[in-house]
């Protein structure tokens, strides 16, 4: 189980070039990965991203890449031949023209503009996109070791809370018969106040308290609540993704909650029902960080 929070960073040399990638990323309902980087280097994006797929599945993750490539670039000079014997014949022609007769030496040739050019080596980008890849899988390592330390936080402190919710749904089956009994208790009091008399009807006291049982029976619903928190501590234990698997089924959690809670018409149930309810509140904002 991994949180969706997380941190990674590498550096590398490699093929001269001095690569470091930082990965930071936070809990998002889809994944969403931004690269920044050199503009020089925006051919890589792509494969970048699909490296960051590979590794995450949900997330708002921002990859921020620096290249320190001074060693790397090899500059090479270029001779312009046809535009040198054109400087040339220019200034043979000149010197004919005007009478004067001077050496021209190829030191000074070359520095007229043009004649010789410096730039860079052109770039494998092949090369140089696996570089960048193999940094980002490097700071993708760190940050899923992160994001499985915050998973196992998380996952004991969700385990610690379903146990609490299991403990305050026992309370409820505990109760819920008990109600229905003092119910029975108050009817045949207030029966006995209208009619001023000792003798009321049994067969009327057991229907009225049947239907005030049948009304407040939380029986399915407590059933449906420990099928679901049996089904929250198996995604627990999945090796895959389940955040999205266990935020639906908390709303199933939550519903339920809410069902018991309109059912009994009882002060002691309502107060286990707030403390579930907060429980689950607890549990769901642990889940939005869940992958």
């Amino acid at each position: 189980m991994k949180s969706m929070t997380g941190y990674g960073r590498a550096r590398q040399t490699l093929h001269k070039r001095d690569i470091t990638v930082e990965v930071r990323s936070v809990n998002n309902r889809y994944l969403d990965c931004t690269v920044k980087m050199p503009r020089m280097y925006t051919f890589a994006e792509d494969a970048l991203k699909t490296t960051v797929q590979g590794a995450v599945s949900r997330g708002k993750v921002d990859v921020f890449i620096t290249v320190d490539a001074t060693a790397a670039d090899v500059p090479k000079v270029r001779v312009n031949e046809d535009l040198a014997k054109e400087y040339l014949t220019a200034l043979t022609a000149l010197s004919d023209a005007c009478g004067i007769i001077g050496k021209l030496s190829l030191e000074n040739l070359s520095r007229y503009p043009d004649v010789l050019t410096v730039t860079k080596a052109d770039e494998d980008l092949e090369t140089v996109s696996a570089d960048l890849c193999m940094v980002l899988k490097e700071a993708l390592e760190a940050h899923t070791t992160m994001r499985l330390q915050e998973g196992a936080k998380l996952v004991e402190d969700i385990c610690s809370r379903l146990d609490h919710i299991e403990e305050l749904t026992g309370k409820v089956e505990e109760r819920s018969p008990i109600t229905v009994a003092e119910y029975r208790q108050k009817l045949t009091k207030r029966m006995e106040e209208v009619l001023q008399s000792t003798t009321v009807d049994p067969q009327r006291i057991l229907m009225e308290a049947a239907i005030y049982a049948d009304k407040t029976a939380v029986d399915e619903e407590t059933v449906r609540l420990r099928s679901h928190l049996s089904q929250l501590r198996e995604m627990l234990q999945s090796n895959e993704p389940m955040g999205r698997k266990m935020d639906f089924l908390i709303q199933e959690v939550n519903r339920e909650s809410n069902t018991i809670g309109s059912k009994c018409n009882d002060v002691a149930i309502a107060q286990v029902v707030i403390s579930l309810k907060a429980e689950v509140e607890k549990i769901r904002e642990q889940v939005q960080n869940i992958e």
